[in-house]
C-alpha cells in the first residue's frame, strides 16, 4: 500500500531528518540531499511501521531524488525482510542494492561515513548470495539472520546514540527465534529497548518491537504501556493500530480489540481509497475483529464480519492480491474459512445460515481443511453416521494435504503442519464418545492435549481453533469429573485469558451441584 498523507510528514533542515507525524517520529542522520529527506524520513517511519510496500515507495522516492543516496537503497532493501513473520525476499531486496552498485564493495564507497557504512554492511550480510552445497534455502536464510543479529549487536555498540540502531538489533534479535516464540531471546530484546525507550518515549519502532516481545498471556501486562502509547504517534498506520490488540487480547481485554481493529481496519481502507482499492474485507486485522466480537458474545457483528469476508472471497481471482495478512495463507478464501470455523465452533451454530455457506471458488487447502473440520464435528453432533464418515475422511484427505504443503515450506515452526491431525484426533475423540466409547475418546482427545503443548507459544486468536484443554475439560465435565475438568479449563484460560467458552467452562466446573 502506498502512502496516502505524506503531507503531514514535516521536514526539518539540516540533520538528522526528523520525520514526524501520522506514522510515528523518526531522527535518523545520513548524507543525502536535501530533496530526499522527506521522502526517507518517510521510509523510516513506515519501516518501523511494518507498513513494508509503502516504505519501499517512499525510499524508492528518495532514491529518485538523490540516485547516489546509499541509505535509500539500504532502506527499500531493508522492507524485503519481515523478521517476526520469518519472511524474507532476498531477490528483491539484491535487486535494490543492485541498482545503488552492482557489487558490495563499490555500494560500500557509496556511503560517505563510517556510520553509514557499518548500516550497509549489516545489510549486506542480510542478503549475502547463498553458498552452492551449504544447505537448503530455509538454513542458510537462518545462517544470514543469526550473522545479520551479530552485525546488529556490533553496530549498536559502535553507535550507542543511535535509537535506531538499538531498534533493528532488537529486531533482529526476534528474526533469530526460527523455531517459534523464543521467551529469553524475545526478553533480551526487550531489555535494549526498555532502556532506549527512556530516552526516546515517542519512537515507533521501540514501542513496536515492544509489544512484539510481550505480546503473550504471561508478558503482556508489560507491554500495557507501549500498547497505549503506540497507536497514538502513528494513527494514519493500520499495523501500528492493530499491533496494540495484540496486548488488549493476550489480556482478555475484549472491547479494546474490537476498537484498535475497527481503527486498524479503517486506517487501511484509507489508504486502500487514495489508491483507488475497494475496502479490505478478509485478512489479519478482520479476522482478529471478529475474534474479539464472538468473546464478548456479539455474533451479529461477528457475522458481519465473516459475511463481509465471504462476499469479498466470492470475488476472488486465482491471482491473489499481495497484501498485509501475516496469515500462513494470505488468500480471501482462506481468511474466509476460518474465520467461518471461528464462528461455528464458538456459535455452537452447526445447523444455520453460516453452516450452509458453501467453500468460495478460490480455496486452498488451508480453506479445505476449515471446512472439512466443521463439516465432520456437524455430522458427528448430528449423528448422521454416513456423512460423518465421509467427512471423516474428507478431513484425513485434506489434513495429509496441507501437512505435506507445510513440510515443503521447511517452516521450522511445525503448529501449521501439526494443526491438520489435531483436528483428526479431536473429530476422532468427539465421534468415539458418541458412540459412547469414552475410554478411546479420552485417549484421543489427550493425544490432542500432547501435541497442542508441544507447539511454541503463539499469539492471537488460536492456532488450534479448538483449544484441547477446553475440549477436553467439556469432555470431562460431561462425565461429572468435576475436578479435572475445572484443570483443563484453568489451563485453557492461562493459555487465552478471557476466553468466553473456557471461562464457562470453568464456571459450569466450579458451580455447585
Amino acid at each position: 500500500m502506498v502512502i496516502a498523507a505524506l503531507a503531514s510528514l514535516l521536514l526539518l533542515a539540516g540533520s538528522p531528518v526528523a520525520a514526524a507525524g501520522s506514522f510515528g517520529h523518526v531522527d535518523f542522520a545520513n548524507s543525502g540531499a536535501q530533496a530526499a529527506q522527506a521522502d526517507f524520513a518517510a521510509g523510516m517511519a513506515l519501516l518501523h511501521d511494518f507498513e513494508y510496500p509503502a516504505a519501499a515507495e517512499a525510499f524508492r522516492r528518495a532514491q529518485t531524488a538523490d540516485p547516489g543516496f546509499a541509505m535509500a537503497y539500504w532502506g527499500e532493501a531493508m522492507t524485503y525482510n519481515h523478521p517476526v513473520w520469518m519472511q524474507q525476499d532476498a531477490a528483491a531486496a539484491r535487486a535494490a542494492l543492485a541498482r545503488l552498485a552492482p557489487t558490495a564493495a563499490e555500494r560500500l564507497a557509496k556511503a560517505p561515513t563510517a556510520r553509514e557504512k557499518a548500516w550497509l554492511g549489516a545489510v549486506e550480510i542480510l542478503y549475502a548470495e547463498d553458498t552452492a552445497g551449504s544447505g537448503s534455502a530455509e538454513a542458510q536464510k537462518r545462517a544470514r539472520d543469526l550473522r545479520y543479529a551479530a552485525a546488529m549487536a556490533k553496530l549498536r555498540t559502535s553507535y550507542p546514540d543511535d535509537v535506531d540502531a538499538v531498534a533493528f538489533d532488537a529486531l533482529a534479535i526476534l528474526g533469530t527465534a526460527h523455531a517459534g516464540r523464543d521467551v529469553p531471546s524475545y526478553m533480551r530484546a526487550a531489555g535494549l529497548l526498555e532502556e532506549a525507550w527512556m530516552q526516546h518515549r515517542e519512537h515507533p519502532g521501540l514501542l513496536h518491537y515492544l509489544i512484539h516481545c510481550y505480546d503473550d498471556p504471561t508478558h503482556a501486562p508489560l507491554g500495557l504501556r507501549a500498547a497505549h502509547l503506540y497507536a497514538q504517534i502513528a494513527p494514519d498506520a493500520g499495523h501500528a493500530i492493530h499491533m496494540t490488540s495484540h496486548i488488549f487480547l493476550a489480556l482478555g481485554l475484549w472491547r479494546e480489540t474490537v476498537d484498535t481493529n475497527v481503527a486498524a481496519i479503517a486506517a487501511v481502507n484509507r489508504m486502500r481509497a487514495a489508491q483507488g482499492k475497494g475496502p479490505a474485507r478478509c485478512g489479519h486485522y478482520p479476522n482478529w475483529l471478529g475474534y474479539a466480537y464472538r468473546q464478548l458474545g456479539q455474533f451479529e457483528q461477528a457475522k458481519e464480519v465473516l459475511a463481509a469476508c465471504r462476499a469479498a472471497a466470492e470475488e476472488e481471482k486465482p491471482a491473489v492480491e499481495a497484501g498485509h495478512s501475516m496469515d500462513p495463507d494470505d488468500s480471501l478464501g482462506a481468511s474466509f474459512a476460518n474465520m467461518r470455523l471461528g464462528y461455528l465452533l464458538e456459535s455452537g451454530d452447526t445447523q444455520g445460515e453460516v453452516a450452509k455457506w458453501a467453500l468460495p471458488p478460490v480455496a486452498g487447502p488451508s480453506a479445505r481443511l476449515d471446512f472439512a473440520f466443521a463439516r465432520a464435528l456437524a455430522a458427528i453432533a448430528r449423528g448422521d453416521a454416513g456423512e460423518t464418515a465421509l467427512a471423516m475422511a474428507d478431513l484425513e484427505t485434506v489434513g495429509r494435504e496441507v501437512a505435506a504443503v507445510e513440510i515443503a515450506k521447511n517452516e521450522p515452526d511445525p503448529s501449521y503442519r501439526t494443526r491438520p491431525e489435531i483436528f483428526r484426533l479431536e473429530a476422532a475423540g468427539l465421534l468415539a464418545e458418541s458412540r459412547r466409547d469414552f475410554a478411546g475418546a479420552e485417549k484421543l482427545l489427550r493425544q490432542a492435549v500432547a501435541l497442542e503443548e508441544g507447539l511454541p507459544v503463539a499469539f492471537g486468536p488460536p492456532t488450534i481453533d479448538q483449544p484441547t484443554h477446553e475440549l477436553l475439560g467439556n469432555f470431562l465435565l460431561r462425565r461429572e469429573r468435576r475436578d479435572e475438568a475445572r484443570a483443563e479449563f484453568a489451563t485453557a484460560l492461562a493459555a487465552a485469558p478471557g476466553r468466553r467458552l473456557a471461562a464457562q467452562g470453568l464456571a459450569a466446573a466450579t458451580a455447585a451441584r
